[in-house]
């Protein structure tokens, strides 16, 4: 059961904070706030996967409560802090064999909008960031390490829709020699979603995503799709909620996400 207990850790320790798309995608876009204005998010999210093998019975609960600050520093350029607190558990047979809570790593990025192609609603922009270790890597919480990610986003913006396209690639690194030596250290990933406008205040969303698989000893890739809500409640408010679920084995079986979003 060692195997599953690592894929959550992993999803947690990982996927929570790095990219910060806005919620409660996974896949980025390339909006910036303007220069001067800022944004805050704050997320939920609650992870299960069960698995049965060799008689055993295991299942796994977690989650992560996230807040995300992002500053314009410019027009095109964004700074972006982000902070979970995370927590797990682990039975096996009903019986509890970990339970685990505390901070998770900080991820720092700054977002560049560096390409806009006039009246077509195509843009391009790079998002390169680290994830410092402030979370108990002892306690599956973090890695122990300074680890770095960048992602390449695209998006076309149209008036019914909104698409976008996410290449990503993170360099990770791990103090716990028993991490390091089962662990990728160079994780891809890839994604793609859309934002549908239903009315003036409400977007429905859909986002579907792979990437590389943590474990050396998998070859299977974690992929995942997600479904979701964004509710408009003020100008510079949002509401949303959405459910992610693993499409293979190797991800995370089922995840169920609600944010707030303010812009001041």
């Amino acid at each position: 059961m060692q195997k599953k207990t690592t894929l959550l850790a992993s999803a947690l320790m990982l996927c929570s904070t790095p990219l910060f798309a806005a919620m409660p995608l996974q896949t980025d876009d390339t909006g910036t706030q303007g220069a001067t204005h800022s944004q805050i998010e704050i997320g939920v999210e609650s992870a299960t996967n069960k698995e049965s093998k060799a008689g055993v019975s295991c299942k796994e609960t977690g989650g992560a409560v996230s807040a995300t600050l992002t500053y314009g520093l410019t027009d095109k350029i964004d700074l972006i802090a982000g902070m979970p607190w995370e927590w797990r558990t682990e039975k096996e047979n009903g019986v509890k064999m970990a339970d685990e809570h505390g901070l998770g790593d900080v991820a720092l990025q700054i977002k560049w909008r560096f390409y806009e192609l006039p009246d077509t609603g195509f843009s391009l922009a790079l998002k390169p960031g680290l994830t410092l270790p402030t979370g108990d890597e002892r306690k599956g919480l973090g890695s122990g390490k300074v680890s770095g990610n960048v992602t390449l986003i695209a998006t076309r913006e149209a008036k019914l829709a909104t698409f976008h396209f996410n290449l990503g690639y993170s360099h990770n690194e791990y103090k716990l020699d028993e991490l390091s030596e089962s662990s990728r250290t160079n994780i891809w990933r890839a994604s793609m979603a859309a934002e549908l406008n239903v009315t003036d205040k409400l977007r429905a969303v859909g986002d579907i995503g792979i990437e590389t698989n943590s474990e050396k000893d998998s070859d299977t890739h974690p992929a995942y799709i997600l479904g979701g809500l964004i509710y408009e409640v003020a100008d510079n408010a949002d509401l949303d909620l959405g459910i992610r679920g693993g499409l293979n084995d190797a991800e995370t079986d089922t995840t169920l996400l609600a944010g707030v979003t303010m812009r001041f």
